[in-house]
């Protein structure tokens, strides 16, 4: 019997009788289809969003881990500012990540520079917000929230009565600011800790293309600080 007949025998066929595929090859094909399937969710469907400062407090904390709705507002695709197929428009109290403004105006900085934000909509277009004394107003009337928290008793004085004040009116707009208007497709957002949120009152709106999605649920949640899981947070919807 010759050696190439001995070889021809050794292949290995599968239900068809073809020849079967080396392992590297299968593991290879599944781990690229898993990559592209992974790729199309992330960019379409949803992508998790892991909360890195205290803006938000008490609604999410630090070590949050959270999956946001990439398709409600609709569909982006890449390298177009288009959308297709929204479901619905931001609504004032959507909480929800967004490409930071000063990030995406500056032409130095490539996209994955880019850091992402969450906060919540606080003034939708054509609305009008003003803060007075911490408290929120808009379109004129006193703007309530159960999640907002104020967490220092410090007042910082008013627009028009700084007197002795020095501090830059940058600051002053966390306690006082005055009646701004938001523009055709742009969102006033806030943190729900709002004296320790640099947000909309600090750096201007949203537009709409920078958003990317609405957060609606904590999937994972870790303490670094006492080094355990919050089990009690893990599954809870975002409201």
């Amino acid at each position: 019997m010759s050696k190439s007949f001995e070889r021809t025998q050794k292949i290995s066929l599968d239900k068809k009788g073809r020849p079967k595929k080396p392992w590297y090859r299968e593991w290879t094909e599944a781990l690229i289809v898993a990559a592209i399937l992974a790729l199309i969710i992330r960019t379409f469907v949803i992508q998790a969003f892991k909360i890195p400062s205290g803006s938000m407090e008490d609604t999410l904390l630090v070590g949050d881990h959270l999956l946001v709705n990439k398709f409600i507002y609709g569909t982006k695709i890449p390298l177009s500012d288009a959308r297709y197929f929204p479901i619905r428009e931001p609504q004032r109290g959507d909480i929800i990540v967004f490409e930071w403004p000063v990030d995406t105006i500056n032409k130095n900085l490539n996209y994955f520079s880019r850091k992402d934000f969450i906060k919540r909509i606080v003034g939708v277009p054509g609305d009008k917000v003003e803060v007075r004394n911490k408290e929120v107003f808009v379109n004129g009337e006193h703007y309530t929230l159960d999640a907002a928290v104020h967490k220092s008793p410090y007042l910082i004085p008013g627009c028009s009565d700084i007197g002795s004040w020095t501090r830059s009116a940058s600051e002053r707009v966390r306690d006082c600011m005055e009646v701004a208007t938001v523009p055709a497709d742009s969102y006033f957002v806030m943190g729900d800790n709002r004296d320790n949120s640099r947000d909309s009152r600090f750096w201007g709106f949203v537009p709409r293309d920078n958003i990317k999605g609405l957060a609606f649920i904590k999937y994972w949640s870790w303490d670094a600080r006492q080094t355990n899981v919050r089990w009690e947070r893990i599954g809870r919807m975002i409201e």
